[in-house]
């Protein structure tokens, strides 16, 4: 793997720490109706999290570690601003994700493809609403 592959590892693993640290703020907002995918979208992101620490091992890397606090993109008072962060939290780990799409290959590739997919799912769900190009929306 190149050193390219590895930081892009890397700053999906610095995303994923912090989209797990952001949807227990959205977990404590939404309502009960969309609480189950609050955990949902939680427990992927800790998985995603895991397998990408992992993989840094992996390509001889030393796995960010997660900080204590993350600060937020805005403040979160009330379900509608919960649901605007969690789509945030999405359209930010897409876009590292496909900053790793383009740094690797094979299995790797992979993996980030299927991560960036399954982020731009949630993403939709979460503001009902998609872009064109998942991932590269601030290219745009």
């Amino acid at each position: 793997m190149t050193t390219r592959a590895l930081e892009a590892a890397q700053a999906a693993l610095a995303a994923e720490h912090a989209a797990v640290y952001g949807y227990g703020v959205v977990g404590g907002r939404v309502d009960r109706a969309r609480r189950a995918e609050a955990t949902a979208a939680y427990t992927a992101h800790r998985s995603r999290r895991d397998a990408l620490a992992r993989t840094v091992r992996d390509m001889g890397g030393r796995p960010a570690v997660a900080a204590a606090a993350y600060a937020l993109p805005f403040e979160v008072p009330d379900v509608a601003a919960a649901e605007r962060l969690a789509a945030e939290l999405e359209d930010r780990v897409a876009g590292v994700y496909s900053d790793l799409v383009r740094a690797s290959e094979g299995p790797l590739r992979r993996e980030a493809a299927g991560a960036l997919r399954e982020a731009a799912v949630r993403a939709v769900r979460w503001r009902g609403s998609g872009v064109a190009f998942p991932g590269l929306a601030e290219r745009a």
